[in-house]
């Protein structure tokens, strides 16, 4: 295949509630292959940024009400609310990021992305339909709602599984998710063939989706050394792949699933017999 690229690769990180911050940072991998970043590294010889796209994320939050957004006041109008403000989102870590648009923005709406992006959630949460509708419509395997526009494809990272389960978009598809947490998603999507006890990343159709929280970095790899739809010229990808020291992984786990469940409950074990501090 040429290695080309489109002219513009759109992404959209999902972040309707609480995430896991590492889950959230593989974007970082994708616009490390744009030419906005490779440009601006000195050590790359001139003509390698040209080869590739610009990038553009869009990190999107459920609907902002304007009891929550931060330019909300007393004398808000019906046109301020429609440019409000999402508030901060809480991630792991301490950290609080702002978002930079909601689900009802028009730029983000489906057949505007190339990618949608979903970090892991708490798996305890749950979302309202709109939220849902949202990652429905960026799902559908047509090119955009009704065929029209860009086809998206969803990359799940984590317990983003979680979220997408209630979305149902993970009915009658292979999908990888946590390790760990194998038998509650079978469980509560039964509707899903669950691979994630022998496969860090999988896909099925336009869905990508991984293990847990660094795994996202393998899966986003994988995904943009993917030949059927590459957004991103072969050496573009090698070159970001080896700068971050990713992608290097198997797809399939080097540890069987039961070594790894037991090292885990091992180590349970062990800290019953250390101190508090």
């Amino acid at each position: 295949m040429a290695n080309t690229s489109t002219e513009m690769v759109k992404i959209g990180v999902f972040m309707p509630s609480e995430c896991q911050l590492l889950d959230m940072a593989c974007v970082d991998v994708l616009f490390m292959m744009s030419r906005e970043y490779l440009g601006g590294l000195p050590m790359i010889p001139k003509h390698i940024p040209n080869l590739a796209p610009s990038v553009e994320i869009y990190y999107i939050s459920a609907k902002t009400s304007p009891s929550s957004s931060s330019s909300c006041s007393s004398n808000s109008t019906p046109e301020a609310a429609e440019h409000l403000v999402p508030p901060q989102l809480p991630l792991t870590a301490g950290v609080k990021i702002r978002p930079t648009h909601d689900v009802s923005s028009p730029e983000v709406q489906p057949g505007m992305l190339d990618i949608l992006l979903v970090p892991g959630p708490d798996p305890a949460a749950s979302w309202d339909e709109e939220t849902l509708a949202f990652l429905r419509g960026h799902a559908d395997e047509e090119e955009g709602e009704g065929g029209k526009g860009k086809r998206t494809d969803v990359l799940s990272v984590c317990t983003g599984a979680f979220l997408c389960g209630a979305a149902g978009i993970l009915e009658g598809r292979k999908v990888c998710g946590p390790r760990g947490l194998q038998d509650v998603l079978k469980k509560r999507f039964p509707d899903a063939r669950f691979v994630g006890d022998e496969f860090r990343w999988c896909r099925d159709g336009n869905l990508w989706s991984c293990g847990g929280i660094t795994n996202g970095n393998d899966l986003v790899a994988a995904y943009a050394r993917s030949s059927e739809r590459r957004l991103f010229p072969g050496p573009i990808v090698e070159i970001a792949c080896k700068m971050a020291e990713v992608g290097e992984r198997g797809q399939m786990y080097e540890q069987g699933q039961t070594r790894f469940a037991l090292g885990f409950v091992w180590q349970l074990v062990k800290a019953w017999f250390v101190k508090s501090r």
